[in-house]
């Protein structure tokens, strides 16, 4: 049976799972909240070891964090995890969908089977996290998905992951508007070229400064950049922004 949302004693902990967040943004965001004090369920889908590292590193700060399986386009591994993270710290306040998958290729030219990988992982996945985020998210809670800033850019290579993302923007402000009375915020974070491992593979030093140099904040972002303003929209600080799409990308559009 679901927790009841309004159930939360005002003391209680506040809790976040983080989906995707064993490396990179994942990672960063799920060290920032549990440095933010909240209690942090880590999911990911193949590395346990580097969800693991994660989890290591959040209780080396003193926080608490679980490490969870589970492939984000299963519907069972997806309602098992939130049954897990009510099991171990008591119900869901925060829903980050930071689980994504990319792949670069002209449209003429792309795999369909990579086309459907894809939007398997960036829109059904989004969708049935987002699902069980409504039906399990206590009073208060946020729900913050990951985009990408591609969808303004609209960068050659980039068509089958910016339209991916397009159909997660889409479903924001969707959300918001049907957790109407329930005091539960929908965001999404739309990140430009960003420092991470995935990002910087593959790419010469020349081709990165390039990047770096086109916002007018002439860098790369961090991390920890994107972290800061996912953990201002799950805070009661940033509890009045709704229904938005935040390009945190240095003004690259």
């Amino acid at each position: 049976m679901n927790a009841d949302p309004s159930l939360r004693p005002p003391s209680a902990t506040r809790v976040a799972v983080v989906t995707g967040g064993s490396r990179g943004i994942g990672r960063a965001i799920s060290r920032k909240l549990a440095q933010d004090g909240l209690a942090v369920v880590v999911n990911y889908a193949r590395d346990a070891g580097a969800a693991e590292e994660t989890v290591a590193a959040v209780t080396a700060d003193g926080g608490r964090a679980i490490a969870v399986q589970g492939d984000v386009a299963d519907e069972d591994a997806v309602a098992a995890l939130f049954h897990r993270a009510e099991e171990e710290f008591g119900g869901v306040d925060a829903v980050v969908n930071s689980a994504g998958r990319l792949a670069l290729s002209p449209i003429a030219e792309l795999d369909l089977k990579v086309f459907d990988a894809v939007h398997r992982t960036n829109v059904r996945g989004a969708f049935v996290v987002a699902r069980q985020a409504a039906r399990r998210l206590r009073t208060g809670g946020s729900f913050v998905a990951l985009s990408t800033s591609v969808v303004g850019t609209q960068f050659p290579s980039y068509g089958a992951y910016a339209a991916s993302k397009g159909a997660v923007e889409a479903m924001t402000m969707i959300l918001a508007r049907e957790l109407r009375g329930r005091d539960i915020t929908v965001n999404t974070v739309a990140p430009g070229p960003t420092a991470t491992d995935l990002f910087l593979e593959g790419k010469t030093d020349e081709e990165i400064d390039r990047l770096a140099k086109i916002p007018p904040l002439e860098r790369l972002g961090s991390p920890e950049d994107i972290a800061d303003v996912v953990a201002f929209l799950t805070s009661p600080q940033g509890h009045w922004v709704n229904g938005q799409i935040l390009r945190a990308n240095g003004g690259l559009v």
